[in-house]
């Protein structure tokens, strides 16, 4: 009988690994989604400013992030600021900054987006209600603000994890370079694994993302109603 590939998983820790290579991917993308929400909210504060100079740096930063793939910037920071300031970064560090530069841009602008939708009146209204700007701020202006951001951040939150698989190319041994290693230890035995090895993968992604997803649906959906 032709051999299948998918005992390949089973065989001595080849599915724990891949468990450990998750838990990789997401421990990265937690650590930089938090780090980016923190500071794509002050961003987004800051671009809403009517300072001149500070709406082209901001602006400046929002363009070159979104330009600039997140691979090009990866090897930038882990092969680039290695060479040029002789320090030494791990690959997993070198990741959650590189996240965290995009996800402060991106989470940034949502939140620029959020405040500006607000109507003026709304502004208006707290004042007139004898509100301080503190006040106004708290009940008036930021529980609309997270009514508009929530849905788009947990939409960010997913993007962000299904694009760590790029740091397995700066050699992270993260869920797909696990994978890469056990198609490698086997190509000889189950010429067939990788057909399965990536099935699960794309498994565990989908475990991973899918109900960030659907929240961020609902939440959109509820909502808007």
């Amino acid at each position: 009988m032709q051999d299948m590939g998918i005992e390949v998983l089973f065989q001595g820790r080849n599915f724990v690994r891949l468990l450990e290579g998750l838990w990789v991917t997401v421990r990265i993308s937690v650590f930089s989604v938090i780090v980016s929400i923190l500071l794509g909210i002050i961003l987004g504060m800051i671009m809403t400013m009517k300072n001149p100079l500070l709406r082209i740096i901001t602006r400046c930063y929002l363009e070159f992030v979104r330009i600039m793939p997140q691979l090009v910037l990866l090897f930038l920071v882990y092969f680039g600021l290695t060479k040029m300031f002789r320090i030494n970064l791990s690959g997993e560090i070198s990741a959650i900054i590189v996240f965290v530069i995009w996800g402060t841009a991106e989470m940034g602008d949502l939140v620029r987006g959020a405040l500006t939708s607000i109507p003026v009146h709304q502004y208006e209204s707290g004042k007139a209600l004898g509100l301080t700007t503190v006040q106004n701020y708290c009940y008036v202006i930021i529980p609309q603000t997270i009514r508009r951001l929530l849905p788009q951040a947990i939409n960010l939150v997913t993007r962000m994890i299904k694009t760590t698989s790029l740091i397995v190319l700066i050699g992270v041994v993260e869920v797909v370079k696990v994978g890469q290693q056990i198609i490698e230890a086997s190509r000889l035995t189950s010429p067939s694994a990788a057909v399965w090895v990536y099935g699960v993968i794309f498994f565990l992604y989908f475990i991973v993302c899918y109900p960030i997803s659907i929240l961020s649906k609902r939440l959109e959906v509820k909502w808007r109603n």
